[in-house]
């Protein structure tokens, strides 16, 4: 049985290793690191099977012109042995709603359009949303409360250590 929960003190090391493994480089674990250490990790969630971190996902915090504050996620990984049941699927719905319960109004994500579509994201650009690093179709938005969404914004700028992973 897969348990979604905030990350604890003692999980970092196994957030390390499953994003280690997920990617080509350790640069995303890396910057999970950063973030955490900058203290801009605003939710941070593990999937656990028994004791063992088997995924992980974060949200830092990002602006855009004036308006409140949002979120964008970045990044997730689940293990190999773990891939292909749901797991992400599950910690990006907990951790979006999370999102939503710690105040925040939207979030954005680069990535794959037609797997983020599934939560309810859409193309940035269609709410003259753009970002720093050229994402094009893959930066995708999502209004977590009415409302919310600065729409017609300009640039989203993500946490600063985003630009030593860019």
């Amino acid at each position: 049985m897969v348990t979604i929960r905030p990350e604890r003190p003692g999980d970092a090391a196994a957030v390390y290793a499953v994003h280690a493994a997920g990617f080509p480089t350790q640069a995303e674990a890396r910057l999970v690191d950063q973030l955490r250490a900058a203290g801009r990790l605003s939710v941070s969630l593990v999937a656990e099977v028994g004791d063992e971190v088997v995924g992980h996902v974060g949200f830092s915090p990002v602006t855009a012109g004036t308006a409140a504050p949002g979120v964008g996620m970045a990044p997730a990984a689940v293990s190999a042995e773990y891939r292909r049941r749901g797991i992400a699927a599950d910690l990006i719905r907990v951790g979006l709603e999370a999102c939503r319960a710690a105040g925040f109004g939207w979030a954005v994500v680069l990535g794959e359009p037609g797997y983020y579509a599934r939560f309810g994201f859409r193309p940035a650009a269609d709410f003259g949303l753009s970002d720093e690093y050229g994402g094009g179709p893959a930066f995708q938005v999502l209004e977590l409360t009415p409302g919310a969404l600065p729409a017609g914004a300009g640039l989203v700028r993500y946490a600063p250590e985003f630009a030593a992973f860019a």
